[in-house]
């Protein structure tokens, strides 16, 4: 099975850039997507998404152009649920969930802090919200796998420059602390897992050619429930992938 997480940073402006012709080459099974920034009526092309295959599901922000996310599938999920049950996140459209026979799967855009103290704050609210609600949430569903643009490097390895980045938003000593609690209750970071050697990124800037360059920041992840630990087949980033200022990462599982 191969899962592909992706933050396209607007759904529409990478369909412009031949994300569709894209998703066909993949034949991924389920497809996880992030920063949408459009409603399901704005998107011209939706059509072409279901004659893939995809059974598609969108949780778009109330705020036009902003936020929101989705999963795309290509078996019916048991079930949808959409948002996590509280309203400042839900509005924004950051956690979308569907169940599975043997695993659900959440797409989750976690806030950026990057604009100021305000939006910080919230960031550090979500982190503490989000811990919980994945805990209450594994007593029912074990079995859980959630993508998504975390905005947090995890490591000193995940970015580029930790030295000069040691104060910025997505590398605070705060936010770092809370990824490895997180995934120390119970979750394997299945990149890492795999891949020790540094280097590989899944951001980079629009400034100053970052890109090119390769200076980076690790901050999309599959984070997968311990209990499929044996279920691991590959984990890859997928960087000549060019719609977005992120880059989609590829998880294949075992059945």
């Amino acid at each position: 099975m191969k899962i592909i997480s992706y933050n396209v940073n607007g759904i529409r402006a990478a369909i412009n850039k031949g994300w569709i012709d894209w998703l066909e080459a993949t034949q991924a099974d389920i497809v996880c997507l992030q920063e949408i920034k459009a409603t399901p009526d704005q998107i011209a092309d939706i059509q072409q998404i279901a004659d893939l295959g995809y059974h598609h599901f969108w949780y778009p922000a109330q705020k036009k152009g902003y936020s929101g996310t989705a999963i795309l599938t290509k078996t019916q999920p048991n079930h949808v649920e959409y948002g996590c049950g509280i309203e400042a996140y839900d509005n924004e459209g950051r956690i979308i969930r569907a169940d599975f026979d043997t695993f659900s799967v959440i797409s989750a855009y976690f806030p950026s802090g990057s604009s100021g103290d305000e939006r910080q704050a919230f960031k550090y609210q979500f982190l503490d919200d989000f811990e919980i609600y994945a805990g209450q949430l594994r007593t029912t569903f074990p079995n859980l796998l959630i993508c998504g643009d975390y905005n947090i490097c995890h490591r000193a390895i995940d970015i580029h420059n930790p030295k000069s980045n040691a104060n910025s938003s997505g590398f605070l000593p705060e936010e770092r602390e809370w990824m490895e609690k997180f995934i120390n209750s119970g979750y394997i970071d299945t990149f890492r897992h795999l891949n020790p050697d540094p280097h590989h990124y899944t951001w980079w800037s629009y400034r100053a050619g970052a890109r090119a360059k390769n200076l980076g920041w690790r901050i999309d992840y599959h984070l997968l429930s311990d209990t499929m630990e044996d279920k691991i087949k590959r984990a890859t980033i997928l960087p000549e992938a060019k719609h977005s200022d992120h880059c989609p990462i590829l998880l294949e599982l075992y059945p």
